[in-house]
């Protein structure tokens, strides 16, 4: 019952939910990255390496053995290393792009932030905070002025 109680606790407090929300958004997410990667970027980068297929290369070990019917008596041992460069190209692309995109929010939350911009809303408790502190500058000021007189 303790296990019961404790897990109630545990979902109650949003924890679970706040997982489930970022699982189910970083999914959503690496979809959108995986197109923008597969779909968008990888298609140029592709006509300017002249079409080329690295999934498909590998250094052969040793050659399969088939015999007249086209059965395999032996499989090929090889090491698929084109596979390997095509995922590291994947890599590149997909963490450019995520990259590129978490500087661009970067930016967009620093300019939200900055209380000099008139031209963005800034976020209320910021705001709070900024009045807060000019208030507290304002109360030093005065407290200052009486203490040297």
């Amino acid at each position: 019952m303790k296990l019961i109680k404790e897990f109630k606790e545990f979902a109650v407090k949003g924890n679970m939910m706040d997982m489930a929300i970022g699982i189910i958004i970083g999914a959503a997410f690496n979809k959108v990255i995986d197109v923008l990667a597969k779909e968008v970027l990888l298609p140029p980068l592709s006509l300017l390496s002249d079409g080329a297929n690295f999934e498909h290369k590998k250094l052969i070990l040793r050659e399969a053995v088939i015999d007249a019917s086209d059965k395999v008596l032996v499989s090929e041992v090889a090491v698929a290393y084109g596979s390997l460069i095509s995922v590291f190209i994947d890599f590149l692309v997909i963490g450019f792009t995520v990259f590129i995109i978490v500087k661009f929010m970067n930016r967009l939350r620093t300019k939200a932030q900055d209380t000099s911009d008139t031209t963005v809303v800034t976020p209320k408790d910021i705001e709070l905070l900024s009045d807060l502190r000019l208030l507290m500058e304002e109360q030093n000021r005065i407290l200052r002025s009486r203490v040297e007189k």
